[in-house]
C-alpha cells in the first residue's frame, strides 16, 4: 500500500495550510467567531478560488484523501468556515445520487455562491443511528416534508438543504429543500461553530435523484462525514500537542524550563503516542473510502480511536498549560472544545463501542 502523497496532493495540503495560516491566528479567530455570521466570507471566497469547496464532486479529480488533507489543515487552524458542513458533505450526496440537473448546483457550491447543509440528525437520535421521524408526503405531483431537524450544522445560513425523511412506503428518502421554505432557529455551539434547528411544516421538497429508498446512500454519506471529521480532529490534536511542547520548552519554574521535569515530558510523550494512533486510523479510514470501501465498522473503529486520542490530548494539553490553558484568550481551550464537539458528533466513543460490541458474534474467537 502506497502511503506517499502525490505532488498534487502535497500542493493542495501546503496551499490550504498557507491560506489558513495567513487568515487566522488565535486572536483573529476569536474576533471572527464572535461576529453574527461566525466565519469570514473573504476566507470562504479564497477557499473557493483554490478549489477546496468542490473537492470530491468529480471523483476523477479528487476524493477522500484530498478531503482528509484539507480538513486536517482546517482542524489545525480551527478555521470556522463550514467547509465540510456547508459544502463538501451535502455536496457529495448530490454528486452521488442527484440528477444531472441537480448536479449543476455543485458549480455554484464549488464557487462559494451557494451554501448547503445536510439535515439528517433529529432530537433523540443517538449518534448516527435511528430512524428519522421527519415524514415525506405526496402533494399531487410534488412532495412536502414535515418534521424537525437538529442539530443541522451550518443550517443557519443554508440556501438549500439536503434533507432525509421517512417515505410513505418505508425506507428513507433524500430531498432538496430551499432554505426559505423552512423555519431556522440559528445558534452558536460551544466550540464556536454555527448550527440551527430546522422546522419543516409541509415544506415543499424535490426528490434528490431517483425516487425510492436512499438508506444506503445516507449511510455512505455518514461514513464520508465521519472520516472528514476525524481528519479535522487530527489537525486539532497535532496543533494542541505542538502548543503544549512549545510551552514546556519556554515556561520556567524554579529557574528551569518545564521540559526538564521528567514526569511532564513523559506525559507529553504519551500524548504523541495517542496522536500517532489517531493518525494511522485516520489514514486507514480515508484510504478505505478512496478504494471504494465504505464500511461502517471501519468508521466506528476510526472514530473510537480518534475520540480516545482527542480526549487524552485535549485534557493533557489543558493540564500541562496550567491556568492559562482554560482562558478564552489562549488557543488550547478552543482546541479542547472542538475535539470534544467532534467526539459527540456522529456518536461518541461509547456509541462506537456499542456499534462494535454488537458485531462480536460475527467473529470467531482467536486462540494462540
Amino acid at each position: 500500500m502506497d502511503f506517499q502523497l502525490s505532488d498534487e496532493q502535497e500542493l493542495l495540503r501546503d496551499t490550504t495550510k498557507d491560506l489558513l495560516a495567513h487568515s487566522y491566528d488565535s486572536e483573529r479567530r476569536n474576533k471572527v467567531i464572535d461576529t453574527d455570521l461566525g466565519w469570514s466570507r473573504e476566507v470562504w471566497s479564497q477557499l473557493a478560488e483554490t478549489g477546496i469547496l468542490g473537492l470530491g464532486f468529480d471523483p476523477d479529480e479528487s476524493g477522500q484523501i484530498e478531503i482528509m488533507l484539507v480538513l486536517t489543515e482546517v482542524g489545525r487552524r480551527l478555521a470556522p468556515e463550514p467547509v465540510l458542513h456547508a459544502a463538501l458533505a451535502p455536496g457529495l450526496v448530490i454528486a452521488e445520487v442527484g440528477s444531472e440537473e441537480q448536479k449543476q448546483l455543485l458549480d455554484d457550491v464549488a464557487e462559494g455562491r451557494l451554501l448547503l447543509a445536510f439535515a439528517h440528525f433529529e432530537p433523540g437520535m443517538r449518534g448516527s443511528t435511528g430512524a428519522v421521524a421527519t415524514t415525506a408526503e405526496r402533494d399531487g405531483d410534488a412532495w412536502v416534508l414535515t418534521g424537525r431537524k437538529n442539530p443541522v450544522l451550518a443550517g443557519d445560513t443554508a440556501d438549500k438543504l439536503v434533507v432525509t425523511a421517512a417515505l410513505p412506503d418505508g425506507g428513507t428518502g433524500l430531498f432538496l429543500v430551499d432554505g426559505d421554505a423552512v423555519t431556522k432557529h440559528g445558534y452558536r455551539t460551544f466550540d464556536g461553530q454555527r448550527g440551527a434547528q430546522i422546522e419543516l411544516d409541509r415544506s415543499p421538497a424535490v426528490v434528490l435523484g431517483a425516487a425510492g429508498d436512499a438508506t444506503a446512500a445516507v449511510e455512505r454519506a455518514l461514513i464520508r462525514l465521519q472520516s472528514a471529521l476525524c481528519a479535522e480532529a487530527l489537525g486539532a490534536m497535532e496543533e494542541a500537542l505542538r502548543l503544549t511542547t512549545d510551552y514546556l520548552k519556554s515556561r520556567t519554574q524554579f529557574g528551569v524550563t518545564l521540559n526538564t521535569f521528567q514526569t511532564l515530558t513523559q506525559r507529553a510523550a504519551d500524548m504523541y503516542v495517542s496522536l500517532e494512533l489517531a493518525r494511522s486510523m485516520n489514514l486507514y479510514a480515508a484510504m478505505s473510502i478512496a478504494d471504494g470501501v465504505l464500511d461502517p465498522t471501519v468508521a466506528a473503529r476510526t472514530k473510537l480511536q480518534i475520540a480516545r486520542s482527542g480526549r487524552h490530548i485535549s485534557q493533557e494539553a489543558v493540564q500541562l498549560h496550567g491556568g492559562i490553558g482554560v482562558t478564552a484568550e489562549y488557543p488550547v481551550a478552543h482546541y479542547a472544545a472542538r475535539l470534544t464537539a467532534i467526539n459527540h458528533t456522529l456518536g461518541s466513543a461509547e456509541d462506537q463501542l456499542g456499534v462494535l460490541s454488537g458485531q462480536i458474534g460475527n467473529y470467531e474467537i482467536a486462540t494462540l
